[in-house]
């Protein structure tokens, strides 16, 4: 057996097609075929169950694909040992985020990392905190930038900061001009918000459950409008279709941005998530988790507090 058949197993593994899996690995699918066929025939065993439009492993090829994943992450720690005598920074670094941080962090992020290890370039994932866990479970991204609580065995989780919730309401609205608003005011409202499955909704929802009124079925009104992402939800509250609560980092953007047609107004109170940054015990590169924790402490994030402190 070889590296190659080891990584396309665990591909076809996490991606039960043939066809994706293909292409994760960066080879034609008849390649990938034929070298999970040579592999099977090699151990004497199936691997994958094959059915018309999907795949899926056999109970023992579970364990032998779970003991692939820890070979490559073994061949990885290795790379990175030989890397790390020349040079602690040098290498890729795959980092992840949950999509509520990743599109306000990382234009920031970036060109101070860039700057300060210009030999670790960034492998970057958007995606919802459960897949993000998966993958750096799995060894397919060193790091992952989430919202607490996160908590798994084998990994190490750092607090960053604490980002306050801001309200962004259309500029004609009658709050457009008011120094605060609590979460119950938001009762009153329609309120716009991410669809299931983004966290920073159930954050909102936890901070204001009265923002999502019984469904219309049972005789209420629904106060509640989903959006497919924050920047969706700030051009829907633009036109005027509601209000919205954004974590303080996302209520600013691009320069085509709705600004000049809404208005952020603090909360007297403010909800807040702590954002941290989690990595496996295991990952044999401290220096590249501490380079990446001190570039976003060098980020202009001036809504947010950092843990510890500025000079932390």
């Amino acid at each position: 057996m070889t590296p190659a058949e080891l990584r396309y197993i665990v591909a076809l593994a996490r991606e039960r097609h043939f066809g994706r899996a293909a292409e994760a690995c960066f080879v034609t699918q008849p390649t990938l075929s034929v070298a999970v066929k040579k592999l099977e025939e090699e151990l004497g065993i199936v691997l994958f169950e094959r059915a018309r439009n999907e795949v899926a492993p056999t109970p023992v090829g579970v364990r032998i694909i779970e003991q692939a994943r820890r070979v490559l992450e073994d061949m990885d720690a290795i790379r990175n040992i030989a890397l790390q005598a020349q040079d602690p920074l040098a290498g890729t670094l795959r980092i992840g985020a949950i999509y509520t941080i990743g599109p306000y962090l990382f234009p920031r992020l970036v060109p101070i990392l860039h700057g300060t290890a210009p030999r670790m370039p960034l492998v970057i994932e958007e995606n919802y905190t459960a897949r993000l866990r998966e993958q750096l479970i799995q060894g397919d991204l060193d790091a992952v930038l989430v919202c607490l609580p996160f908590d798994e065995p084998g990994v190490v989780t750092l607090p960053l900061y604490d980002e306050p919730f801001q309200v962004m309401v259309p500029a004609a609205h009658a709050w457009a001009g008011a120094k605060s608003v609590s979460t119950g005011d938001l009762s009153t409202q329609t309120v716009l918000l991410l669809g299931a499955g983004h966290c920073f909704r159930d954050q909102v929802v936890a901070a204001c459950p009265s923002c999502v009124g019984p469904p219309a079925a049972e005789g209420g009104l629904q106060k509640a409008v989903e959006g497919s992402s924050l920047e969706t939800i700030r051009y829907m509250v633009a036109s005027g279709m509601g209000v919205t609560v954004l974590p303080c980092t996302a209520t600013s953007g691009p320069s085509h941005d709705p600004a000049a047609l809404t208005a952020i107004i603090p909360f007297s109170d403010p909800p807040q998530r702590r954002v941290a940054l989690a990595w496996r015990v295991t990952f044999p590169r401290p220096q590249a988790i501490e380079a990446v924790r001190q570039a976003i402490r060098a980020c202009a994030l001036g809504c947010v507090t950092y843990v510890g402190g500025a000079g932390a």
